[in-house]
């Protein structure tokens, strides 16, 4: 008995407290509740433009957990405006309780953005009690630290009632779908006015919006929603065992993003990306258990992978397999078929190039396209020496060192992605892996992948020989110079360097510049003049001393001669000319020592280019000891160096965009390899993606406005346009992005 009235008295006091609940869930008011934020007038437009309410690129490197309280998803000021364009009647099922069901097409506009959605009655329903829910829940002092911070966002204010939604049940007359049409689009309408339960991960869900969603460099807003997603279905060579066919694979809750050119999905507890799926000449959508092997099925191939969802209803497949294709029909028709060349990349008019045949002004702008890098850099070589000089003579310390410009861009939140060639040990001693060692351990924000993994591809004779480097996706160098040792070079093709930077003020007098001219060509002729040391002040315009360029780091001190001396052979044979600072001129008789314009002033004296392990002769001796960068590997005051030529070019506009998307395939086919190959999770993936900008972020000077014929995957074809063509209006340039870091 006594166990029968205890549970009595529970079953008693549980009735008593949902008694409560409820109670509690209908008095409560609306009123009494306030989201941070200010509600929103439909009836007052704003342009998110011109108001600065655009939500930065960036973002998509900040995703969140679809519930945190504090996630960011609209554009601030700016109005959600909802019509509910029709009515869709259909038959239902013998098994349901209503013999027609009606979907709703509802339209939504947020700023520039304009998408659809397809709900039933039903979800409204869904929506609303979870809405009530959450009041009620909000109200309740629960002790944990996440939901006193939610509390503490929620203040009082004068904030209308939560809208009343209808509660007859489906419509049965054709008459009543106008008022019913009515009504719903007041509910969902005053609803999206209320920060509270627009904030809220439910209605977000209802309408289809996630934190990626009005990105304005992302481009238009395409169909997005929770979907049901098959593991496996990559094209790899060689991987393709674990998750590929029809036993082994997993069913995984994902938010499904469509984009122009490719479609994305996020993990919904965390927010990352998980993975990118590229439109390109391949892609297509197949609907049905005999296509997908799954009931419900919705199957999107492109050319490396085969991705399966599975969705509610044959209704719901069709209706996602429908709008992804129109939709990618519309905005990305160019990457669905093959162009000139084989390439995947159309013909582009009015694009800005310029032409390099040296390092030296290819180095010198990509210095400078790196220092005003925005939102991200991408890097691809055959071989990367972090330690390289951008910009020479080096009369500014390390400034324009490539590792301490990527360590400066990287500390601004600029993001930086590095792909280099991973080479067989026993073939080459270029030391990629102390490569990747030395950037990756500058900022986190530096990610750095090797490709091919040469054991598990069962690849050796074959290298990845590109390279790219690509700024904020709006401008793109490609050629043939690596941003490594050895290869800066200019028209000179000097053989030796054994000098130091000397900067002389233009007003010093000329008998200082001819005793300094004659205590340098005595040091190279190796006469001990001990006793009469010269010494260079190094000063500026303004007579203000500056640190003295001989305690640059790498430069080290000057030496003597050694028993064979390369100026004295030179001076031999008639080409005392040739030295540190100019080569050999049929023109000009001034002497050795020459002025050099280096845009940080005028530089007369003796002065060294090439650094520790940047003076080579590869035809002499290969590098050694890479990670000693500023120890010189051969003798140069015995053996002259290897001159190097090479060209390159670059490009801005929709070329360089191409260029990206390019590098972002390669990047992205690299981590799933690396994902397969040594079963590290997914979670640190950021991918980027494609987006339409209307304006160039930052010009390369002096380039001309030329004809981009193909790009291909190892080379491209530039013409010069006509004078009438280069007159015309520059057209609008797009950007693409998707990538994931490491």
């Amino acid at each position: 008995m006594s166990l029968r009235s205890a549970r009595k008295l529970d079953s008693s006091t549980l009735e008593k407290i949902a008694a409560d609940m409820s109670n509690l869930i209908e008095n409560l008011d609306t009123s009494e509740l306030h989201y941070d934020g200010e509600e929103v007038d439909s009836d007052v437009i704003t342009d998110p433009k011109t108001s600065g309410a655009c939500i930065p690129f960036s973002a998509i490197y900040n995703t969140k957990g679809f519930k945190e309280p504090d996630l960011h998803s609209y554009l601030a000021g700016c109005p959600i405006k909802v019509r509910v364009l029709e009515v869709e009647r259909f038959a239902s099922s013998s098994s349901s309780k209503t013999a027609v069901l009606n979907i709703y097409t509802i339209e939504l506009t947020h700023g520039e953005f304009t998408w659809q959605v397809k709900r039933k009655f039903k979800h409204f329903q869904d929506l609303h009690r979870e809405l009530l829910r959450y009041k009620a829940f909000i109200r309740i002092p629960i002790p944990t630290r996440s939901h006193t911070v939610r509390r503490q966002t929620v203040r009082s204010g004068d904030v209308r009632s939560m809208p009343n939604l209808p509660r007859n049940a489906e419509i049965v007359r054709e008459e009543q779908a106008s008022s019913r049409r009515k009504q719903l689009e007041d509910y969902l309408s005053a609803l999206l006015k209320m920060p509270l339960y627009r904030n809220y991960h439910a209605t977000r869900e209802f309408i289809d919006v996630n934190q990626l969603s009005f990105i304005h460099d992302l481009g238009p807003k395409g169909i997005e929603g929770m979907i049901m997603k098959r593991s496996g279905g990559h094209r790899i060579p060689g991987l393709n065992c674990c998750g590929q066919g029809s036993v082994c694979y997993r069913w995984s809750k994902r938010w499904l993003v469509v984009k122009d050119s490719f479609l994305l999905y996020m993990k919904p507890d965390t927010g990352a990306i998980s993975f990118v799926l590229l439109v390109d000449k391949e892609f297509c959508i197949k609907i049905g258990k005999k296509e997908t092997e799954t009931q419900y099925g919705l199957r999107i191939d492109n050319l490396s992978r085969s991705l399966i969802l599975k969705c509610n209803s044959y209704r719901h497949a069709r209706w996602w397999g429908q709008a992804i294709e129109e939709f990618v029909r519309k905005h990305g028709t160019n990457f669905l078929t093959e162009h000139r060349f084989g390439s995947f990349a159309a013909v582009q008019e009015n694009t800005l190039c310029k032409w390099y045949v040296n390092a030296k002004g290819y180095f010198n702008d990509v210095a400078d396209a790196m220092e005003a890098a925005k939102e991200e850099i991408f890097i691809t070589d055959w071989w990367l020496s972090p330690e390289i000089f951008l910009k020479r003579p080096v009369v500014e310390g390390n400034r324009w060192r490539l590792d301490c410009v990527l360590k400066r861009k990287a500390q601004q939140g600029v993001k930086i992605f590095v792909m280099l060639y991973k080479e067989v040990e026993l073939a080459l001693g270029i030391n990629s892996e102390y490569s990747k060692r030395t950037l990756m351990r500058i900022h986190p924000n530096i990610k750095v992948m090797r490709h091919p993994d040469h054991m598990s591809s069962s690849v050796y004779l074959w290298a990845h020989h590109e390279k790219i480097v690509v700024i904020d996706q709006s401008v793109a160098f490609v050629g043939g110079i690596d941003l490594a040792y050895g290869r800066w070079d200019d028209d000179e093709h000097r053989l030796t360097d054994v000098g130091s930077v000397k900067r002389i003020v233009a007003a010093q007098s000329t008998t200082g510049i001819n005793t300094a001219l004659s205590g340098s060509m005595q040091a190279l002729n190796g006469e001990d003049k001990s006793n009469r040391k010269t010494t260079f002040q190094v000063q500026d315009k303004k007579g203000e001393e500056v640190v003295d360029s001989s305690k640059i780091r790498g430069l080290g001190k000057s030496k003597k001669f050694a028993k064979f001396s390369l100026y004295k052979q030179l001076h031999k044979h008639n080409l005392q000319h040739a030295d540190s600072v100019s080569s050999i001129d049929s023109q000009s008789h001034r002497g050795s020592v020459r002025s050099l314009q280096t845009g940080v002033g005028e530089l007369l004296g003796e002065t060294r280019f090439w650094h520790g392990k940047d003076y080579c002769n590869f035809v002499f001796k290969d590098w050694v000891q890479l990670d000693k960068p500023f120890d010189d590997f051969i003798d140069r005051y015995q053996t002259p160096r290897m001159p190097w030529h090479d060209i390159s070019s670059v490009v801005h506009g929709h070329a360089a965009r191409d260029v990206a998307r390019h590098f972002i395939q390669r990047w992205n086919f690299t981590k799933v390899c690396h994902l397969q190959v040594y079963n590290c999770t997914n979670d640190d993936c950021c991918f980027h993606f494609s987006y339409s900008a209307n304006f160039l972020y930052s010009a390369v000077p002096r380039s001309l406005s030329v004809r981009f014929i193909s790009l291909t995957q190892t080379s491209s074809l530039l013409a010069p346009l006509s004078p009438s063509a280069m007159s015309g209006k520059e057209t609008k340039q797009k950007r693409t992005f998707y990538l994931s870091s490491t």
